[in-house]
């Protein structure tokens, strides 16, 4: 099994078509953030939208909070978006009682102003309604016929959700870090590290919980005692509420969902629960101390739809793909249903969305 997979678990649609070449370059990743809000023009907080190349989220925030003369945590943005990418993303700067600044400095062809507009709130985390991919993987060598019915099959039913193997560090640090903390029963007193760390822990055990509703072939299935929510929410209810023919289902608009460990009672009964809960027990150290940290139970979709998924064959040996995500999911996955990569490091794939 390799480390990518252990990371995550079994491909739902059969082994890959062939192999390809992701993020030869920065361009061949590009992210679009769709923000779903409209701006009120007026208010304390300057909103912009940028383009950058080759620059990570992080970076860019505290360039703005210097030439803006704020505060870092005054600078917000919704997503981490990759350094080695292209990406289109929102940030706001909290500004109150002045004018627009200056920031003309600190463009270049590695980093535009697409729009600047003003609004009453600070961006949060997470406020970005999806992601549209456009993504080229090169150095392709696969049957395109088998490559063609199998996108048709993820256009249509989905792939499974896992969490990608860039949110468990490069093999799987962050992962092997936050047992150690567990072990210790303690925190990480940095922030930035103590969320990664957690957000590591609790992907794993999530993907543990998927991988064996893939193995099993329920993970796109609503079962009796499952807890269910859709697309695009983080509310979830439970699946009894549905009717056994809910055109919802089928139209990958309502789903399943797993566990993301934290304090509180799991919403699932019955052998969902059993699975869930043995899942738990073969980690209960990291399981206690998520708990302990303060972190509530939470629940995710298990099947990811792919949103107006596009594809064609720029030369024989290139396939261009577009496609559009819900937030907080990752375009890896969908190409690991594809193709195996070559050369492609887990931890340099792509950030979370």
């Amino acid at each position: 099994m390799s480390e990518v997979d252990a990371l995550l678990g079994p491909r739902a649609w059969g082994g890959p078509c062939g192999q390809a070449r992701l993020k030869a370059s920065a361009d061949d990743f590009c992210v679009t953030e769709v923000l779903n809000l409209e701006l009120s023009g007026s208010g304390e907080h300057v909103w912009l939208l940028l383009e950058k190349r080759e620059q990570n989220t992080e970076a860019v925030a505290r360039l703005l909070a210097r030439a803006a003369g704020i505060r870092l945590r005054d600078v917000g943005y919704a997503g981490l978006k990759d350094r080695q990418a292209v990406t289109r993303q929102w940030f706001s700067l909290h500004l109150p009682g002045r004018e627009d600044p200056d920031l003309s400095s600190l463009w270049s062809a590695d980093l535009r102003l697409i729009e600047q507009q003003r609004h009453q709130r600070k961006l949060q985390r997470g406020a970005h309604q999806a992601n549209r991919f456009a993504i080229r993987l090169t150095d392709l060598q696969a049957e395109r016929l088998q490559l063609d019915q199998r996108l048709q099959t993820l256009s249509r039913c989905g792939v499974p959700n896992y969490f990608g193997p860039q949110r468990f560090g490069h093999a799987g640090q962050n992962l092997f870090e936050a047992r150690d903390w567990a072990a210790r029963g303690a925190l990480p007193p940095a922030r930035g590290k103590r969320s990664r760390l957690l957000s590591s822990a609790r992907s794993y055990l999530f993907n543990r919980v998927l991988a064996a509703r893939v193995a099993d072939g329920s993970w796109q299935q609503i079962l009796d005692d499952d807890c269910v929510a859709f697309s695009d929410s983080r509310s979830h209810f439970a699946a009894s509420r549905l009717a056994a023919d809910d055109p919802r289902v089928k139209a990958l608009d309502v789903h399943p969902t797993g566990p993301l460990w934290g304090q509180g009672e799991p919403p699932v009964d019955g052998p969902i629960l059993a699975l869930e809960q043995g899942i738990a027990a073969a980690e209960p150290v990291v399981c206690t101390w998520l708990a302990a940290a303060g972190l509530k139970q939470e629940r995710r979709i298990l099947r990811l739809p792919i949103g107006a998924l596009t594809w064609h064959y720029p030369t024989a040996d290139c396939l261009q793909l577009e496609f559009t995500l819900p937030t907080g999911c990752f375009a890896t996955v969908v190409v690991r249903e594809l193709v195996s990569l070559i050369s492609s490091p887990a931890g340099e794939l792509d950030s979370e969305h």
